[in-house]
């Protein structure tokens, strides 16, 4: 194997590692979420915090989320800057623009290297029959059709990126 192959199978084997850690990080989230019985109201508070901290200081969320690919569910990583928390109806929508870091496809983006995207998430508790009739909070993306179950972590923050929320 010439040294141009080798190293493109090296980052593509990256990539891929990248993208197991991302799978399984996402799924042990979305497994404590599920097992500490956060409600859409709790979520909502938590997305309405992070409006204010958007607005005040330019704070943005490392969110994970997953994209559709046919039958097969991947993770990918982005940044959340929280716009607005909307209830209305008896539904929650947030408001938001999504930078994306991390997709298979695209392996790991630079931010400002693609333009973000303005999102509209939806929360909602959704029933759990498997587990004996409990409820999960979900976070779905409402104006595309193939993100997913976002979840946005509070402890990861970062003020440097309005400038690519654009």
């Amino acid at each position: 194997m010439d040294e141009k192959n080798l190293v493109t199978c090296y980052r593509r084997w990256l990539t891929f590692q990248q993208q197991a850690r991302l799978d399984r990080e996402h799924h042990g989230a979305r497994q404590r979420l599920e097992e500490s019985k956060v409600s859409a109201t709790r979520m909502t508070e938590a997305y309405r915090s992070m409006a204010a901290k958007a607005a005040s200081e330019g704070a943005s969320y490392r969110t994970l989320f997953l994209r559709d690919h046919g039958d097969t569910a991947l993770a990918c990583e982005g940044w959340l800057f929280v716009r607005r928390v909307l209830a209305e109806g008896g539904s929650t929508r947030v408001r938001a623009t999504l930078l994306t870091t991390f997709t298979l496809e695209e392996g790991r983006i630079e931010p400002g290297s693609q333009p973000a995207e303005k999102v509209t998430l939806e929360i909602f508790d959704q029933l759990n029959i498997d587990r004996g009739m409990s409820s999960v909070v979900r976070v779905d993306r409402i104006d595309g059709d193939r993100d997913t179950r976002f979840i946005t972590l509070l402890d990861a923050v970062r003020g440097d990126l309005r400038r690519h929320m654009r």
